[in-house]
């Protein structure tokens, strides 16, 4: 195909190089011999055969010998330049191409004298994929051209894009001219495959001119046939190269009926030089052609193409060649012609190059090496980049619009991106953030159903093939979720409103007990505060206090000393309790017990402070045994959505010693307690040490199946409550009663009216039967004087102990 705008620029190139001063000084000039290839191998190799064919240099007798070709600036179609460079490569004749884009001429084992100013397909394929994913693009279709290049760019592209998650729907082949015979039934065929692809609206087409216009009419014109509207045919094509400049493939169709086309056109630089030679072929006209007889030939074959018909005047002409001009073409040719220039001055520098035969085209091809602003790779290849441009429709005619994006090789990007587009190219939905794609067996991965993601599962971007798993340890999901939710984090709060309670009786434990030891410390001589235990009142009080404090650590967010104390405190504060209130128990069966074997055994016992020490040392060794071998600790509970913070007790076997510890101690002072229980009124704690004796076993025996069987938050509330019950229990049996003869039974805190009421239990001997061994014989007929029987008895076997009955007489 006869291409005007490339011709004009090699001459001006060549003109341009020729004034050079590194031609000038060498005194050289470079000629040129145009030849068309006509789009055709063959013509191609006719055309390569006769320029590289040795010169006759006598013929008709001449003895001049014609300068042998030193380098060939073609050819345009990869095909044709891969023909040509098999037979240029047997002399190392340098081949430069300005638009041959196959990657097979990369391969410098086959192909050591081609070179070529663009970038080769293999940049141009994945350049094509960024785009393709930038946009969301994934189902597409291809188009190509039969042979070698369209076959590696349909390769190169499917491999790159299969590497960014790209589909390619359909692979369309179309023959590599359009007078084959078997043209029209490919098309028709490729047409019905793009029209039935209703979800393929992206087409990548490494098709000729020629062939995308022949595709573009089929398309309207079964469109047209099957009553489909016009619309249908409209796809975005990514146009490669080979096409993306030549906007007449559109023959007599619009933009409109078209789509969109987006294309890949090699970087140029300033075209200058180039549009000032056609303004002066414009300006100059027939008297510039006299000095050059190649441009006469083109005016006439330019007057006789179709391209100007009826044209007979070369301003006009060329009006007409400007609007069809391929700038990257021409600016490759110019890149072309001046590293030849170059190549060529840099071998003349140091010999005579104007005998034919002194310089061969091997040492040109040793020497080319680029430009100024521009080299040649370990390839051969320039890389320049793309530029990205898109059609645009002005008036009914289609022009290429200005450069919308570049692409830079070296890192795979695109700058300066101002185009938006809203087309929707894909087989299936994108999968939103939650789901992931589930693929059939057998079919493209980009064809697939969204499935929600399962429970700890999640995906936070679109179309992700697995969901991702959350840390199970400290985070969640629930079905169909975009991202993990922290475990919220649970313990027995401050805040809680059952811990508020729990801790208001706490602190109110604490009060009521200081409270009254204050006023035990108050009325300490009395006779109630020392029936009730003088000194000892104060140590049980002391512990019920320390007892309290250990229930407040059960609350807020737990750790290891927390978890180590509370059990402790408690465990030593309560045993230290139930030992003092032991302690009163025996002191009131030895008060009263007639029987002198027994009464004996028990002053013996009788020895309040060891008891107390002893019955504490235990329990303290418990507890450090426990805190030694396996203690209390802090855990956390993973729970399917929360994380319970809480103290595990180490050792349950430890946890049950202490506590059944405690409760031996309560079950011996619930038995001693429950045999005095018919002692005088003002003595006789035994009732009350019996009920709260009872009250403790009966809230630990109910504690131990709901703590086994409660988990949870309110866990520590289970042991909050019952050691409360116990404090309260104690605190209400032995201590208000106290108080409440203090403050409002005044008259009965006095010796008489203890004296009185000794008086009235011992004149009751239906319900207090002296034991026989105890009688003696001067008593064998009904006592005068009742109290003092008894106080005989009291005399004789606690006279050195209770400070009371010796007080006492009859």
């Amino acid at each position: 195909v006869y291409s005007p705008e490339k011709v004009l620029a090699m001459i001006n190139a060549i003109e341009v190089v020729n004034k050079s001063p590194a031609l000038t000084d060498a005194n050289i000039t470079l000629g040129y011999w145009l030849l068309d290839s006509c789009s055709d191998v063959s013509t191609a190799l006719r055309a390569t055969a006769a320029f590289t064919q040795p010169a006759d240099c006598h013929h008709n007798g001449s003895s001049a010998c014609q300068q042998p070709i030193m380098a060939v600036i073609g050819a345009g179609h990869s095909e044709m330049s891969i023909a040509v460079a098999r037979h240029l490569t047997l002399q190392m004749i340098p081949q430069i191409s300005y638009s041959s884009t196959a990657v097979i001429l990369s391969d410098k084992k086959r192909f050591p004298s081609f070179l070529r100013t663009i970038p080769n397909d293999e940049h141009q394929t994945a350049a094509m994929a960024n785009l393709l994913r930038s946009y969301g693009w994934n189902w597409v279709g291809v188009v190509i051209s039969d042979g070698d290049y369209g076959r590696s760019a349909l390769d190169h592209f499917s491999s790159q894009a299969s590497k960014m998650g790209i589909c390619v729907a359909f692979k369309l082949v179309l023959p590599r001219s359009v007078s084959r015979e078997d043209l029209s039934s490919t098309m028709t065929k490729a047409a019905e495959t793009i029209l039935t692809n209703h979800k393929v609206q992206v087409i990548v087409s490494f098709a000729k001119s020629s062939l995308m216009k022949a595709l573009y009419q089929e398309l309207h014109d079964q469109a047209v046939r099957e009553g489909l509207a016009l619309h249908t045919m409209r796809r975005v094509w990514v146009a490669s190269d080979s096409w993306s400049s030549s906007s007449s493939v559109r023959g007599n169709l619009s933009l409109e009926d078209i789509g969109h086309v987006v294309g890949f056109a090699f970087k140029k630089e300033n075209l200058t030089s180039f549009n000032e030679y056609l303004n002066r072929l414009e300006t100059a006209e027939h008297n510039y052609m006299e000095n050059n007889s190649f441009l006469k030939e083109f005016y006439s074959k330019l007057s006789s193409s179709n391209m100007s018909s009826n044209i007979d005047h070369p301003s006009k002409a060329l009006s007409i060649l400007r609007k069809h001009i391929s700038a990257d073409g021409v600016f490759g040719i110019e890149m072309a012609v001046s590293a030849i220039a170059q190549a060529v001055a840099s071998v003349c520098q140091r010999r005579d190059c104007r005998t034919a035969g002194r310089v061969q085209p091997w040492e040109v091809f040793m020497c080319l090496h680029g430009g100024k602003n521009y080299r040649f790779d370990s390839r051969g290849d320039i890389n320049l980049g793309y530029n990205v441009v898109m059609w645009r429709s002005d008036r009914g005619s289609i022009h290429v619009s200005d450069v919308v994006a570049e692409y830079h090789l070296q890192n795979q990007s695109f700058t300066h991106t101002n185009h938006h587009t809203h087309i929707v190219s894909k087989c299936s939905e994108s999968c939103l953030p939650g789901e992931f794609k589930k693929t059939a067996e057998g079919q493209h991965t980009c064809c697939y159903e969204c499935t929600n993601c399962t429970e700890n599962y999640y995906s936070n971007s679109t179309d992700m093939s697995q969901c991702l798993s959350c840390n199970t340890s400290t985070e969640w999901s629930p079905e169909g979720s975009s991202g993990c939710i922290p475990k919220r984090l649970l313990f027995f709060s401050w805040q809680d409103g059952f811990a508020v309670v729990l801790l208001s009786f706490s602190a109110l434990g604490i009060v009521l007990a200081l409270l009254v030891s204050a006023l035990f410390l108050r009325w300490r001589n009395t006779p109630v505060v020392r029936a009730a235990g003088g000194p000892l009142s104060q140590v049980i009080l002391f512990s019920l206090v320390v007892s309290y404090i250990s229930a407040v650590l059960f609350v807020g967010k737990p750790n290891d000393l927390q978890c180590k104390a509370r059990q402790v405190l408690y465990g030593i504060s309560f045993t230290l309790c139930v030992s003092c209130i032991l302690v009163k128990t025996i002191q009131i069966l030895l008060a009263f017990q007639f029987n002198p074997k027994l009464q004996e055994l028990l002053r013996k016992l009788h020895q309040p402070y060891v008891i107390v020490s002893v019955c504490v040392a235990l329990q303290v060794a418990t507890c450090i045994c426990w805190l030694i071998l396996k203690s209390p600790g802090y855990s956390i509970t993973g729970n399917p959505t929360t994380l319970l913070e809480a103290c595990h007790e180490g050792s349950h076997l430890a946890f049950g010693v202490m506590l059944g510890y405690i409760a031996v101690l309560a079950f011996v002072c619930f038995i001693c307690a429950f045999k005095g229980r018919k002692l005088p009124q003002q003595y006789n704690e035994g009732r009350f040490i019996t009920f709260s004796m009872l009250l403790y076993l009966i809230s630990w025996l109910l504690f131990i199946p709901v703590y086994v069987t409660t988990t949870g938050v309110y866990l520590p509330a289970v042991e909050m409550v019952v050691i409360l019950i116990s404090n309260y229990g104690i605190l209400s049996c032995h201590f208000f009663p106290k108080c409440y003869i203090i403050f409002f039974k005044k008259e009965q805190n006095t010796v008489s009216a203890f004296r009185k009421d000794l008086y009235e239990y011992s004149s009751r001997p239906k319900e207090w039967k002296l034991p026989e061994k105890s009688i003696t014989p001067s008593l064998s007929a009904p006592p005068p004087c009742p109290l003092q029987t008894v106080c005989v008895n009291v005399h004789k076997g606690s006279r050195k102990r209770l400070g009371l009955s010796r007080s006492i007489s009859c």
